[in-house]
């Protein structure tokens, strides 16, 4: 039942990002990736990672899509330009994208996976164990990847910033 319930989202997610990609609309295009971010929460559901499902939905799903849909609408992108994929040109696109998707997905084993990534077995459930499930993810979040975040987050400021001088020009 689990697996079909998979592969039901896994569907809803891969539809729901090819036509994200394919709509002209910029608004539309911003809907469907929210659909597209629900689905991962439904699947991060589904493998035992509801944290990580709430965080998708809070933060992706919430925060930074009212972001986009600000700007969006900030710099008045509702009108179809000349740099909008039509026809042929689309679904050329398309097509390499899901190609390369696949490509990505094939099976690896094990043996190629970096050291750095195969952990001890029992080492995430320890670290759950001693620190919570909040704790395990925050502490490396706010520990060694703090600087990547706060770079994410002046980006985000910088885009905010350029779309209010971008559309103060026009008016």
């Amino acid at each position: 039942m689990t697996l079909t319930f998979f592969w039901i989202f896994g569907v809803i997610a891969m539809g729901s990002a090819l036509l994200c990609i394919t709509r002209k609309n910029p608004v539309a295009s911003a809907l469907w990736l929210v659909v597209t971010l629900f689905a991962l929460a439904a699947l991060f559901v589904l493998l035992d990672a509801q944290f990580i499902a709430v965080l998708q939905i809070l933060v992706y799903a919430g925060a930074i899509m009212v972001l986009f849909l600000f700007v969006i609408m900030l710099l008045n992108l509702g009108r179809p330009g000349p740099t909008d994929i039509r026809g042929p040109a689309g679904l050329l696109t398309a097509t390499v994208l899901a190609g390369a998707l696949l490509l990505l997905l094939r099976p690896i084993s094990e043996a190629a996976l970096p050291s750095s990534i195969q952990l001890p077995p029992g080492t995430v459930q320890a670290l759950q164990q001693q620190q919570g499930i909040v704790g395990s993810v925050a502490n490396p979040l706010f520990d060694a990847y703090l600087i990547p975040f706060e770079i994410a987050s002046v980006l985000l400021l910088a885009a905010i910033v350029g779309a209010v001088v971008l559309a103060k020009r026009k008016l």
